[in-house]
């Protein structure tokens, strides 16, 4: 099983950089991220992938493995380089150690029951004034991209908390408890519900007056690192993703980093996502000093 695990990656690294597209029958994502790094001017000229078997079982001649895959693309556009990394769970099956299938297993991206989403914007508290780090923001995005601080409680779902911790880590000051449905923070163990949830994080972002603060703008070229996109994948009016900006590519687009599955450096659109869809909305939010 070894052996036929370590040509699983061998075989993929080499997908992602070929063009020949019968390659690609048991491996699609190859085609989508090449399809949309040629939209963008941009190649793919280096690729390493790296496995982690998290569970494995035979059943007579069929083996069927579960595992992490972790990719780092070295990407040039324009004559810049830079590095994207992801990292998604998979299942693989072979048989007699010949490989049959291997399917990404989705991420859940909606995080909670949507029916108590909405925060209460309304509050009485003092306005608090601080000064955005945008550096620090993106540093913490950076160190904990693909790893989860124990300072916090870790979600299964955690876009939004990983955000709302970037964003903490820039300054901005929490407000709201112990009002689950007010404010954005996180305490004794207990958390706003814009803190954690997708749908929350941006009604809050989009309407709030004090404490932190967002403007909405237009388009993704006007978003400053440590600034927040909010992902609407179905087009439904229900926002069920956030990333953090932590660099620009050659155009001036964002390239962003997140949680669920975890990312960094990775463009904006999410085009080459399995949660994408052709109805995505986005919102783009510029955090606003007090």
């Amino acid at each position: 099983m070894n052996k036929s695990f370590q040509k699983l990656f061998d075989t993929r690294v080499q997908q992602f950089v070929s063009d020949k597209r019968s390659h690609k029958i048991f491996f699609p994502k190859a085609e989508k991220k090449q399809q949309a790094f040629a939209k963008r001017s941009a190649e793919i000229v280096k690729v390493k992938a790296a496995g982690r078997i998290m569970e494995e079982s035979d059943e007579e001649e069929f083996q069927t493995v579960k595992y992490l895959a972790h990719y780092q693309y070295l990407i040039k556009q324009k004559g810049i380089l830079y590095m994207e990394e992801e990292v998604e769970i998979r299942v693989a099956k072979f048989y007699k150690d010949v490989l049959v299938s291997d399917e990404e297993i989705k991420p859940e991206y909606q995080e909670h029951d949507a029916t108590t989403a909405i925060p209460d914007f309304d509050s009485d508290e003092e306005r608090l004034s601080y000064q955005y780090n945008r550096l620090r923001a993106v540093q913490y995005a950076e160190r904990w991209w693909n790893s989860y601080n124990p300072a916090y409680k870790r979600f299964e779902n955690d876009c939004t908390n990983f955000i709302s911790q970037c964003v903490r880590a820039g300054g901005a000051p929490m407000r709201g408890f112990p009002n689950r449905g007010s404010g954005w923070w996180l305490q004794n163990k207990n958390w706003s519900y814009s803190w954690t949830m997708a749908h929350s994080l941006r009604m809050y972002l989009a309407n709030s007056k004090i404490g932190l603060r967002a403007r909405e703008v237009s388009s993704p070229d006007q978003l400053l690192l440590g600034d927040v996109i909010c992902y609407d994948f179905e087009g439904d009016g229900r926002f069920n993703h956030n990333t953090i900006v932590t660099g620009k590519d050659a155009n001036g687009e964002p390239l962003v980093n997140a949680h669920t599955y975890n990312s960094r450096m990775r463009y904006w659109a999410y085009e080459d996502s399995s949660a994408y869809t052709p109805n995505i909305k986005y919102k783009f939010f510029t955090i606003v000093d007090e």
